[in-house]
């Protein structure tokens, strides 16, 4: 189980970081498509984007583990509520298994008892 969970916060944290260091180059035109449909603009990028690496760097301290997988959940949804307001539902679903990612960690690092 510790391995399991090894794994995945270290797929989150390469996740978040990549997507957070990708965001300081400029967007290609489907990046930047996709970035006009969801109403995110050029100027707000690099707080995203720094946002996105201090998340994935957070994960690795037990102090700031819970609150950096709701905050990554948090990113993810407001995606996928961009995505839906857009009319993008294939991006919306898409989002779902990286949703799934920091719930899984949570549960993993405190599992339900009952």
């Amino acid at each position: 189980m510790k391995i399991i969970s090894i794994i995945l916060i270290l797929v989150s944290a390469a996740l978040s970081i990549k997507h957070g260091w990708d965001g300081f180059r400029p967007p290609g035109p489907e990046q930047a498509k996709m970035m006009a449909n969801l109403g995110i603009t050029q100027t707000i990028m690099p707080y995203f984007s720094m946002f996105s690496i201090m998340l994935g760097l957070t994960l690795f301290f037990p102090q700031t583990f819970f609150l950096s997988n709701v905050c990554s959940a948090i990113t993810i949804v407001l995606i996928m509520a961009l995505s839906l307001r857009a009319g993008d539902t294939k991006t919306a679903l898409i989002e779902i298994p990286f949703l799934a990612l920091p719930m899984i960690l949570i549960w993993l690092k405190y599992p339900f008892k009952f």
